[in-house]
Formats: C-alpha cells, sequence, structure tokens
C-alpha cells in the first residue's frame, strides 16, 4: 500500500513516472481498463516470459505481488485523482518528488520483507543470467525498452521519468539500511544468528 501510493502520487504529477508505470499509464490511455489492471496483465506477462527464459514453473505468489499491487494503484488513484492534481510546474515536482521517497520505502520494505518476488525485479536477475551483464546493465536495458513502449503507447514519460530512474535506486537503497539497522535494534538475537 506504501509502495502504490507513491506510484499514484507520480502518475498525478503529470511530470512522468517510472519507465515500468509509464507503459502501464500508456496501455491505460490507449486501449482502456485501469492502470491497476495493466500492472496485472503486464506482471502476468513477465512472469510467463521468466518462467519460459528459466525454463522451470511461474512463480504464483509473483502473480499476488502483481494483483496485490494493481489493486492498490487503482486504489490510491481512485481516492487522490481529485483532490491531488497539480497544475503548476512546483506542485508537480514536489508531487513527483514525495510520490518517489514513498515509493522507494514501500519497494525497501518489501525488498526486505523477502516474501514474494516482484516480477519486473525477477525479469532483471533472468536478464543477467542470461547476458552475463551485470544488475545495472541489466536493468537499464529492460528500462530502456519500457521506455520505448511507454513512448509508443502513449505514456507518462516526462522529467519524473528521468529523476525516477536515476534517483530511485539510491533512495531505495537508503531506506534498506535503515530498516536493516531498525531490525537489528527490534530483533537483535535474530539478526546474530543469520550472521
Amino acid at each position: 500500500m506504501i509502495m502504490t501510493l507513491g506510484i499514484a502520487l507520480t502518475i498525478q504529477s503529470s511530470l512522468g513516472t517510472s519507465p515500468f508505470d509509464a507503459l502501464l499509464v500508456g496501455l491505460h490511455r490507449t486501449f482502456g481498463l485501469t492502470i491497476g489492471s495493466w500492472e496485472i496483465v503486464v506482471g502476468f506477462s513477465m512472469i510467463v516470459f521468466n518462467a519460459v527464459a528459466e525454463r522451470r514453473r511461474p512463480e504464483l505468489l509473483a502473480l499476488a505481488t502483481s494483483l496485490l499491487t494493481g489493486a492498490g494503484i487503482d486504489f490510491w488513484v481512485f481516492t487522490i485523482e481529485d483532490s491531488i492534481h497539480p497544475d503548476l510546474f512546483f506542485p508537480q515536482f514536489i508531487c513527483v518528488m514525495s510520490g518517489m521517497v514513498i515509493a522507494g520505502f514501500g519497494i525497501a520494505l518489501n525488498l526486505q520483507a523477502d516474501f514474494a518476488p516482484n516480477p519486473f525485479d525477477r525479469m532483471m536477475l533472468v536478464v543477467k543470467k542470461l547476458t552475463g551483464w551485470n544488475v545495472s546493465i541489466s536493468r537499464a536495458l529492460i528500462s530502456i525498452v519500457l521506455v520505448i513502449l511507454a513512448a509508443f503507447f502513449g505514456g507518462a514519460i516526462g522529467i519524473g521519468t528521468l529523476l525516477i530512474t536515476l534517483m530511485s535506486g539510491p533512495i531505495i537503497h537508503v531506506f534498506m539500511n535503515v530498516i536493516e539497522k531498525f531490525d537489528r535494534r527490534l530483533y537483535p538475537t535474530q539478526t546474530l544468528k543469520e550472521s
């Protein structure tokens, strides 16, 4: 819910979203359905691609992640669309930056929980495995493909897309460190056993 609130804020900013979300908005604008519905469709497609590429069964927990994320995006977009719709650059910039920070915190919580795989992150690892490239290059390649597709479908591409692409990784990293420190304080004996 935290991550999807951040995504909804970037969508409402009108300055652009992450490459993945830009594609979802473009599909919504072109074919209808809700942005969250496209999250589920594209997420399912990525799960199938990942399973075929790795020659193993599809990850059902990843489908649950897509379903929850799609439902969360739709919930927040419908909840805030009338109250948060900035028209001037400065409020739009505040909206996209707030969304990026909130989404970064939500992503860090999700990664730290290590419960259900995210289809996008799994695809990044699959591309890394297939090409031998590192994670950064694999992620950049997928992001470039997503931006091209988003542009083709009239997605939400703008300065926000560039900001999110460049800054979300460091923001997620900072929050993961904070959450890890909090975990160590909350569960000191468990952390020692894991070490």
